[in-house]
């Protein structure tokens, strides 16, 4: 049985691009990371039961669904300063609600990311951009921050699933 970690470590080590093309060691090792937690959020979305998606452990954090929310925007801004590329939604925290609705916006999210690394060669990924963020930042850098923002929304989501009883993606079996 392959793990998740162990799936997105193949991709890693993988020489092959899509399209049988050589890839850019750096590009899919980030890459192979953003299919992991690409892989994890969306198995959370879809496991997580609709009335759950209004849960907040404490009246001062996000909802679930704004957690989804939350990562489908980051994903749309991050991703489109990295392509270059107007993102084709934002508002997604402030607009969907349902389960439904933060699903389809996620997996728009996920798949407007995946084109930020389509062509991402060792120049084209090298290239300056600019993040509404301190430092400075690469096409490569700013998709290997927003990995590491997923990463940490993930983790929220598996603290809330962990709160109701729930065994999260990335540890069942």
């Amino acid at each position: 049985m392959m793990h998740a970690w162990m799936a997105g470590a193949v991709f890693v080590l993988s020489t092959t691009g899509l399209g049988g093309q050589a890839a850019d060691p750096s590009v899919a090792s980030v890459r192979g990371a953003f299919d992991l937690i690409r892989g994890n959020i969306m198995k959370a979305a879809a496991q997580v039961p609709d009335d759950m998606y209004a849960f907040k452990p404490t009246p001062d954090v996000r909802s679930m669904g704004a957690q989804f929310a939350h990562i489908a925007d980051a994903n749309f801004m991050i991703c489109g300063v990295a392509s270059g590329e107007k993102p084709p939604m934002s508002g997604v925290e402030k607009t969907k609600t349902t389960k439904q609705e933060l699903s389809e916006a996620l997996e728009a999210s996920f798949k407007f990311c995946e084109s930020a690394f389509s062509g991402l060669t060792g120049t084209r990924a090298n290239e300056p951009v600019k993040l509404p963020f301190p430092g400075e930042h690469t096409r490569l850098g700013a998709l290997a921050f927003n990995n590491a923002h997923d990463f940490e929304h993930y983790g929220n989501i598996v603290t809330y699933m962990r709160l109701k009883g729930m065994v999260p993606p990335s540890s069942a079996r």
